[in-house]
């Protein structure tokens, strides 16, 4: 089950909310963290399984950790974040290294290649691995109660996309919460805009960037090759950010405060600051579960480059176990080293040369994210600078006016336009009445005409699934 079907909106969630709105909190925390295995169980049937699992497996080993000292502790730790890594390599990476390794005349296909990979998986298994390394820090205790540590692994606006959570972030709602009036117009607002860049922008760009990706790279021209950058940069980032909307959303309308995970990445300068805005919990979680016990960068430049090129290594690796997500991850690492080694220079580059260079590095890197293999992604880089003899431009069948609106509107939004209109308008007390009166009548109509998209639309493709 999915945030942008009509199972979810109609039935699941307003149940839910309707539900829980009369619940005590003890009892709220009990049937929110069923329902949200009841919505994995949706998408995922047996699958479900795991997650209990993992569940189970953190509780225990917390509860143990918090029990003991000194080295003993660190051993019991050591064997909780394996337990986790284990669970997450099987599923996630088992097939990529037999056929890295040549296995595959070893082992039976059945065995590498029938593997589900379920929803999720490298979110929850990372919120259990920074709460089990929190308890060990004595960063907080181990929680007693199994079904709030359960709540905070699968709460199901954040279960299969995200953000990744961390327990300091979120224990003091499991405890102390309420629905408020204001949470509930809040969060649905967040959400309506999460849903309505996901289904009207993001969809309607992977109509375009999914041809475009589909064609022979080997007949695709110079032009569609720098289109399909431009549509998939925006897609992923419309797609992604919808999704956190959704769920920071959701999460306010049960009286959680999700944190953010994306702080208009696009406006970056330096491919340091687009990590400082993209996926935020993502690079949060590296930077203070292994970039720093790493050394980070107190042990001089060789180590810092090096420790940089591990954190984006395992970055590129979590998004998916191919070796164009590896490149892709090893190159951000490539030009954040660069970018400390030669920004000590100190040159002054007018500001809309840094936004031009952090636009064309991350966009030309998204190739290496979208297409299926490495060699594949160096092709593509070559068509954005020579055409082939024969040329299929049969993608453009797909770029009608519409489209070109909605690129055009998905590119103006990559600005801050709306916190800036919002904070024009909240400076003139008058001014807010109407603000309220306009905001509600444009989240209703974006509602309305978000689901008329969804009644007569099926494609509606999710990126961050694969991961």
């Amino acid at each position: 089950m999915v945030f942008s079907s009509f199972g979810f909106l109609i039935f699941f969630l307003p149940c839910v909310l309707l539900i829980n709105r009369w619940l005590p909190l003890t009892w709220s925390n009990i049937f929110l963290f069923f329902a949200s295995l009841l919505f994995y169980f949706l998408g995922e049937g047996q699958l479900v399984g795991l997650l209990v699992l993992s569940i189970t497996w953190n509780y225990i080993i917390a509860l143990i950790t918090d029990n003991n000292t000194g080295s003993i502790q660190k051993v019991i730790l050591a064997v909780g974040i394996s337990g986790n890594l284990l669970l997450l390599a099987y599923y996630k990476y088992f097939g990529f290294m037999v056929e890295s390794l040549g296995l595959t005349a070893v082992l039976p296909s059945t065995a590498y290649q029938d593997i589900a990979l379920p929803i999720g998986i490298s979110f929850f298994t990372f919120q259990g691995i920074s709460y089990l390394v929190d308890v060990y820090r004595g960063t907080h205790p181990s929680e007693r109660s199994y079904v709030k540590l359960g709540l905070y692994i699968s709460f199901f606006p954040q279960l299969i996309a995200g953000p990744i959570v961390k327990y300091k972030e979120i224990h003091s709602y499991l405890s102390k919460r309420a629905m408020t009036r204001e949470g509930l117009y809040g969060g649905s607002q967040r959400f309506i805009r999460g849903l309505a860049k996901k289904i009207l922008i993001a969809d309607q760009l992977a109509l375009v960037a999914d041809q475009i990706f589909a064609t022979d790279t080997g007949n695709l021209p110079c032009v569609l090759a720098w289109l399909g950058v431009l549509t998939y940069a925006l897609q992923i980032y419309y797609d992604f950010s919808g999704y956190t909307d959704m769920a920071i959303g959701m999460g306010k309308m049960f009286g959680f405060k999700i944190p953010e995970n994306f702080n208009h990445p696009y406006t970056a300068r330096s491919v340091r600051e687009f990590w400082q805005r993209w996926h935020i919990s993502l690079s949060s979680w590296f930077k203070d579960y292994l970039y720093i016990p790493l050394g980070g960068n107190r042990k001089g430049a060789t180590r810092t480059y090096l420790n940089l090129l591990i954190v984006f290594f395992l970055t590129g690796l979590w998004h998916g176990a191919s070796f164009s997500f590896i490149a892709w991850g090893l190159l951000h690492g490539l030009f954040m080293i660069i970018e400390r080694r030669f920004g000590k220079l100190n040159f002054k580059w007018p500001s809309w040369i840094s936004h031009l260079y952090l636009l064309l590095v991350v966009g030309v890197l998204w190739i290496f994210f979208r297409v299926e293999s490495f060699s594949e992604a160096l092709i593509y880089m070559q068509r954005l600078i020579i055409s082939p003899d024969t040329e299929d431009f049969s993608a453009l069948m797909y770029l009608n006016n519409y489209v070109l609106f909605v690129i055009a509107i998905a590119v103006l939004f990559t600005r801050p336009l709306r916190n800036k209109l919002s904070s024009l308008i909240h400076s003139n007390t008058n001014a807010e009445i109407q603000y309220t009166l306009l905001t509600s009548t444009l989240s209703f109509g974006l509602l309305v005409v978000t689901l008329s998209q969804m009644s007569v639309s099926s494609y509606s493709p999710f990126i961050y699934f694969r991961f």
